[in-house]
Order: structure tokens, then C-alpha cells, then sequence
């Protein structure tokens, strides 16, 4: 049975501080496991928070991450040093974890408009990397920790209510935005689905309603954050003020 859990924290900063606590322990625990961690990572207020407070806690140091591998969920398919990259916005926990062994050929990031020439190129360049990691016969490595954000639309990643879907394995372009920018790339719910942990990240009483619909009934096409599972654990690490409906 798949261990599904809600976890309820003050407020954001409690939460931020309480998802990098756990995002250390579940790091050194595969790397134990497997000598490898692969990590997907996500923007957002409380993501980018939650990668402030793992470069803040002095605990960070227990782990081998010459042995971690991180990725993106998704990505604004904007120029490279545009504000509005995730990538960007997590640059403090890359600069801390430079010291303690990372190497940056593990940081994979999505491509960028200075890059490739469409979001097109972007996703499938990002599509053959995840293939490069995984194990023969697999799409993309076997994620122990894939972290997404909500918004209050309940869409997660790049994949929008009555929006966006794909069957394909891997990252997918994504047009007509309904949040900006209009262009994106995004990993797909199919390959979102394949990680070991699933850990959706929620704080803001605005998304109350949608953290309420996305646990009464899985609706990938109204509600993507329902549809959203890992194969061992789904968490939902989310503050107070958004856990109000529950």
C-alpha cells in the first residue's frame, strides 16, 4: 500500500524549515541505500524557502552530495538569467553545497531561450538527459524525493487545469500559460508519477480550496495536484492557513 500522509505546520517558514529537515534525512538515506540520490525540485514561495533552509541547517553536512543529482519539475522558458527561473532562484542552496562536495554536471537544469530556439527543443533535450540517468529500459532515473508546488488553480509543475496533459514519458513543452510566462517546459504527470516519493508543497489560505478538492477525488484534467502520487509515499507538507478546508 502506498503511505499516503498530510503534515500541518504554523506557517510557511515552519513548513519550509520542517520539508528540509526531512529532505536531508530522505537525501542520506538513499544515498545510503543506493549510493545515488536523485532529487526533483520546485519554485514557488515555499519551495525556493524550503532550499533556503536546507543551505541554512547545519545538518546538511551528513550528506555525500557528490552523490545527489537534482532536477526541475519545471521551468520558465525564459533567457537564462531571467529573475523568474527556478533554477535561478535556488542558486543559495547550490553556492552551499558547492563547499560540501556537489558537482554542478549534477544540477540539471531546462533549458533556456539563450539555449534553444523553442520550448520544443528545450523539452526534448531535457527528455534525453532524463534517459541518460535512469536504468536500462527506464525513462528517467528513479526519483527518491519529487517536490512540487500548488497553486491555487491546483495545477502543479507546468500542468494547468483543462489545460495541459500529455501520455508521453519525460518533459513536455507547455503554450498559452494561463499563469506567465506563456512558454514552458514542464515534466509530465506520467513521469511525475514514477518517483518514490511525492512531497506537494502548500502554504496560503488562497490555496485552501484547491488543497480541499485535490483530496476528495483524483481529477488529472480539473484538479492535477489530485492525480499527482508517488510508488511508495505521497506527502502533503502544507501551514495552517492552507489546511483550513481539510
Amino acid at each position: 500500500m502506498i503511505a499516503r500522509q498530510i503534515v500541518i505546520h504554523d506557517d510557511l517558514q515552519a513548513t519550509a524549515q520542517g520539508i528540509a529537515a526531512r529532505l536531508i534525512t530522505s537525501i542520506a538515506d538513499a544515498v545510503a541505500a543506493r549510493g545515488v540520490a536523485h532529487v526533483v525540485l520546485t519554485g514557488g514561495s515555499l519551495g525556493i524557502a524550503a532550499l533556503k533552509a536546507v543551505a541554512a541547517n547545519p545538518a546538511k553536512v551528513a550528506v555525500d552530495w557528490a552523490q545527489v543529482h537534482f532536477w526541475w519539475g519545471d521551468e520558465r522558458f525564459v533567457e537564462s538569467s531571467s529573475p523568474d527561473r527556478n533554477a535561478g532562484q535556488a542558486q543559495e542552496l547550490f553556492d552551499a553545497l558547492l563547499p560540501l562536495g556537489l558537482e554542478l554536471d549534477t544540477v540539471h537544469v531546462m533549458g533556456s531561450t539563450d539555449q534553444f530556439s523553442s520550448a520544443e527543443e528545450a523539452a526534448a533535450a531535457y527528455t534525453e538527459l532524463l534517459a541518460q540517468e535512469a536504468e536500462e529500459g527506464a525513462a528517467s532515473p528513479a526519483f527518491d524525493v519529487l517536490m512540487l508546488g500548488m497553486g491555487p488553480d491546483s495545477h502543479i509543475a507546468s500542468l494547468f487545469p483543462n489545460h495541459t496533459r500529455s501520455d508521453e514519458l519525460g518533459a513536455i513543452a507547455v503554450h498559452n500559460s494561463p499563469k506567465p510566462p506563456d512558454d514552458r517546459v514542464s515534466l509530465t504527470m506520467g513521469t511525475i508519477n514514477t518517483a518514490r516519493e511525492v512531497w506537494l508543497l502548500v502554504a496560503g489560505a488562497e490555496k485552501a480550496p484547491a488543497l480541499a478538492a485535490a483530496q476528495h477525488e483524483v481529477n488529472e484534467a480539473a484538479v492535477p495536484a489530485s492525480a499527482a502520487h508517488g510508488t511508495q509515499a505521497t506527502r502533503w507538507l502544507v501551514d495552517r492557513a492552507a489546511a483550513t478546508l481539510l
